[in-house]
């Protein structure tokens, strides 16, 4: 009787074509095939705890923890703070695909889907929320030793970085700031964005925009400093009825208001009103406030409620009055805030110094909000 010796079923898989091609595709592959063949001849199987020194680790074993890769890491605080993959890509520098790739990576090393896509955007779960912090701070000694030994060198950086200015802010400040920042960082472009104050506390953190100057209080961990103080007065034409003569908070609410829905200020200027008891309702909403000093300036029949600072620049072009407000509102705080970010931190904190010592010593370019020679303009000299 013949005995044919008997044979695992790892091997009596090797033997189909298909299969061992696939498997041998990949040298490290071609060599583990190699041995399997040769345990097949031996009658010994290849899946046997006598021919393997050390079993795969499986996940959770503490692999993660010993073995995650620095730029994993980053990927997973930029996915985090932009919630897109497209916005992580490109602060990262690197293609959509690459960050495909390293979070399907980290969803292997850590068991977990990390990030859910809902809608446009993509939210963390809650065991990337709570790996957030922690990966962050990781990051940021990392970001901060590398800085120490090379520095930030501004004249050299093209980093782009955006900044959020109403239409007032950009009319007053952009000048300023941008010849502060183009002087050290000729090479550094600047977006300026138009600021949607609800907005703020998402782009901030989402990283959307790197600065926001706004007197509004976001909420949030968000670095912030205080630029200016801002008071409001009320604008009209000087032949107004209310240029001259005592101001009462009645005149006030019987005048004919114009607003401008970009006053990013609006809110304090209504609360303030609503405490002293009295409510406005705008004959006129305007988008923006180049429209505005015509208007008063042609007209004895409209007002406005706008930072004085801005009022006074255009009277000196145009024939308008500013008076104060018949109410009590306190100054309010002009305040430059940044976002919370490992990215690119170095560079970041200079453009929130240079931003702010650039806004604290400018006064503010509003007066160019003016026209050609027309009737109740002011005549140049």
């Amino acid at each position: 009787m013949t005995h044919r010796r008997s044979r695992s079923p790892t091997c009596s898989r090797r033997r189909l074509p298909g299969l061992r091609a696939t498997w041998s595709a990949h040298p490290a592959r071609r060599g583990r095939s190699r041995r399997r063949r040769s345990d097949c001849r031996s009658g010994r199987s290849s899946s046997s705890p006598s021919s393997r020194p050390m079993a795969r680790r499986r996940r959770g074993d503490g692999m993660a923890s010993s073995s995650m890769d620095l730029n994993l890491v980053r990927v997973f605080v930029a996915v985090h703070e932009a919630r897109s993959l497209t916005v992580a890509a490109s602060r990262l520098y690197v293609t959509q695909s690459a960050v495909s790739q390293s979070l399907a990576r980290l969803r292997g090393e850590l068991d977990d889907r990390l990030f859910e896509r809902r809608g446009r955007t993509m939210e963390p779960t809650a065991l990337a929320q709570s790996l957030y912090p922690g990966f962050r701070e990781a990051l940021a000694a990392v970001e901060r030793t590398v800085e120490q030994v090379h520095g930030f060198d501004p004249s050299t950086s093209d980093r782009t970085f955006r900044i959020a200015l109403s239409e007032l802010g950009e009319i007053g400040w952009a000048s300023a700031l941008l010849s502060a920042v183009t002087a050290q960082a000729p090479h550094m472009p600047i977006e300026i964005v138009p600021i949607e104050p609800d907005a703020l506390p998402d782009w901030l953190a989402r990283g959307t925009v790197d600065l926001a100057v706004t007197p509004r209080h976001i909420t949030g961990e968000f670095p912030s400093t205080v630029l200016k103080t801002q008071s409001y007065g009320l604008a009209m034409g000087e032949s107004h009825p209310l240029a001259e003569g005592r101001l009462s908070l009645d005149d006030y609410l019987e005048a004919t208001h114009i607003s401008v829905a970009e006053d990013s200020g609006g809110g304090e200027v209504a609360a303030a009103l609503q405490r002293a008891g009295g409510q406005v309702r705008p004959f006129i909403r305007l988008n923006h406030y180049a429209s505005l000093p015509p208007l008063l300036a042609r007209s004895d029949r409209f007002v406005a409620t706008v930072p004085d600072t801005i009022a006074l620049g255009w009277a000196r072009h145009w024939s308008l009055t500013v008076r104060p407000l018949p109410f009590e509102m306190a100054p309010l705080e002009l305040r430059l805030y940044r976002r919370v970010t490992t990215q690119h931190a170095a560079a970041l904190d200079w453009l929130y110094d240079t931003v702010a010592r650039a806004i604290r010593g400018s006064k503010g370019q509003f007066s160019v909000i003016h026209g050609d020679a027309v009737p109740g303009e002011r005549a140049a000299g």
